[in-house]
């Protein structure tokens, strides 16, 4: 009855609220892992099982989970990692394909001591890169995913050439110390409202040439991502599955809590 009534109360709450406390820890380096001669920026809070781990969309660093990370992590232990070249990751080494993704939050989990059952929450391409692991994840134990917007591999965005050439522009412009004024880092309203710390780590992302190569790898590698995770594809089993058409903060988290309740409830 509680958990009902906290779900209600996040859902009718307003998105535009103050930002929420400890989102500064989220604008520089916290714990940085290694997966294999690289190391990639993991930030965690909260205590319990399962664990969320969070999965921005393409592009986006863990960050954009500032509004989203506070609440979960009230009732179990959440994660929020950078893909490599963004946030405060290193630089990409290969191409940023869903697979390779995969492979990085295989040793994320292990080499940071992450302990399952695992809820994994996937923005946009972030989704894919979930579903990967999910169905790719080598023994972790998945017991839950929450799509919000998910990209679909055999409906990818008509727009992305046009979005590769306007990334590839402003790497352009970044290697040459003058990024433009559409080379910025985009808002999204799964961050909320964010406080000037952040405001200010995402404005400096947008300088570096590391970010747009990243954003540009994963634009490229698109396709090859697509059918990664279409081959890959099989039933889904005991795993619960929750899409989500929205990407407000309050609905995010409380069908995380849900997926959390429904967890618990099948022990």
């Amino acid at each position: 009855m509680k958990r009902a009534i906290l779900i209600a109360a996040l859902l009718s709450a307003g998105v535009h609220a103050a930002p929420p406390a400890g989102q500064d820890a989220l604008a520089g380096p916290q714990m940085k892992v290694d997966v294999g001669g690289r190391k990639l920026n993991t930030y965690c809070a909260g205590k319990g099982s399962p664990t969320v781990i969070f999965e921005a969309d393409a592009g986006r660093a863990g960050w954009d989970w500032s509004a989203v990370l506070p609440e979960v992590a009230k009732h179990t232990r959440a994660c929020v990692y950078d893909r490599a070249g963004l946030g405060s990751s290193d630089p990409i080494i290969r191409a940023a394909t869903v697979a390779n993704a995969s492979k990085d939050l295989n040793f994320l989990i292990k080499n940071a001591r992450m302990e399952g059952p695992f809820v994994l929450v996937g923005a946009g391409y972030g989704a894919m890169v979930a579903q990967h692991f999910a169905l790719r994840s080598r023994g972790a134990n998945v017991a839950a995913l929450v799509l919000v917007q998910p990209m679909h591999e055999d409906a990818l965005p008509a727009d992305r050439a046009a979005k590769l050439d306007a990334v590839l522009a402003c790497l352009n412009a970044a290697e040459q110390g003058k990024p433009g004024p559409d080379c910025g880092y985009a808002a999204t309203s799964i961050n909320g409202d964010i406080g000037p710390a952040l405001a200010a780590a995402q404005a400096a992302q947008a300088s570096k040439p590391t970010y747009w190569r990243a954003r540009a790898s994963e634009l490229d590698s698109m396709e090859v991502s697509a059918d990664q995770l279409r081959k890959a594809r099989k039933p889904w089993g005991d795993i619960k599955v929750t899409e989500l058409a929205q990407a407000e903060p309050a609905a995010i988290s409380a069908a995380v809590l849900q997926a959390i309740g429904a967890h618990a409830g099948s022990q």
